[in-house]
């Protein structure tokens, strides 16, 4: 075997730990290019890619929804040091990091454009940066520095209370005089927003209609193989339909959390699948407890629901 052949095995045979990626995978920051071709190349900026960036974070789940999922919502976030208002945003005008406004409140945005490997970090840095910055609009031009800090490391460790919106109209909720400009914005922006409400009884569960169907998306922070094998048990024995001809039909993988995504019949809307949703809630948790073998017909469910997963991040 040539030295060009052994380096290229010994480059595709790197193990990559946890929040880690080898030099021959894809880059995380969505280039397209091979890590070493990219943000892994000599004196580029090499960020650590983190798989599950929000890890142990109470709000993990809704914060990887608004980030990944719903169009229109927001969260207060409450600083570990300080007396600031910070509002998490799912979505800010162009696409903002943050937010300083008139009043001094800081909005902090989700739904950005860049990515240099961390979200959690990217996030820290931004609001880090909007801290200490004056009104108006705060960008991230470069990765933040390796020892900046990360989200959790700036606000209290609780659930977020997420609302979520008919639209963007929270963008311009704190302006008085609001002129034609903004008011054609907002329309435009608003004219993107899909119908989306949050599920009241069970965690992270998001319904959304998408005009030619229904789709219920729930984030879960299990384990992802110990989920497999639970929905698998459920799959198998008939209770994943949640509703008369709704079906789950696969999952996302985002931020290292999966996410079940459930059809359903248009016109059902969030309210009827409260009740169902809370009873798969309890099976679910049955069947995480259940440290059995699988059956082969449940092996056979868990082969076909691990074929219909699609990663987001």
């Amino acid at each position: 075997m040539g030295k060009r052949s052994k380096q290229k095995n010994r480059e595709a045979a790197v193990e990559t730990t946890e929040g880690t990626v080898g030099p021959r995978q894809p880059c995380p920051c969505g280039s397209g290019r091979r890590y070493k071709a990219c943000h892994g190349a000599a004196g580029g900026p090499a960020p650590v890619f983190v798989a599950r960036p929000f890890d142990g974070y109470a709000g993990e789940c809704d914060l990887i929804a608004l980030r990944e999922l719903v169009p229109a919502a927001t969260a207060p976030l409450k600083l570990k040091e300080g007396d600031r208002t910070v509002r998490l945003c799912s979505l800010l005008p162009g696409g903002a990091p943050a937010m300083v406004r008139d009043s001094g409140d800081v909005w902090l945005g989700l739904q950005v454009q860049h990515n240099y490997g961390d979200p959690s970090r990217d996030l820290g840095a931004a609001l880090a940066k909007a801290l200490d910055a004056p009104e108006g609009i705060v960008g991230m031009t470069e990765a933040p520095a390796a020892d900046a800090p990360r989200l959790q490391d700036l606000v209290v460790d609780e659930p977020l209370e997420v609302t979520v919106h008919d639209g963007f109209a929270y963008w311009i909720d704190d302006v008085e005089d609001k002129s034609p400009e903004m008011v054609a914005a907002l329309e435009q922006a608003n004219d993107a927003a899909m119908p989306t409400a949050k599920l009241t009884g069970v965690d992270s569960a998001y319904w959304t209609n998408v005009g030619t169907k229904e789709h219920l998306r729930w984030i879960m922070p299990q384990p992802e193989d110990e989920l497999l094998s639970a929905l698998a048990r459920l799959h198998a024995a008939g209770k994943t339909s949640l509703v008369e001809g709704g079906r789950l039909v696969g999952m996302f993988r985002a931020h290292g959390v999966l996410v079940p995504v459930w059809d359903i019949p248009v016109g059902t809307g969030p309210e009827p699948l409260e009740d169902p949703a809370d009873q798969f809630a309890k099976d679910l948790a049955a069947a995480l407890s259940d440290d059995s073998e699988l059956t082969s017909e449940e092996r056979s469910a868990r082969t076909g629901l691990a074929g219909r997963q699609v990663t987001i991040r």
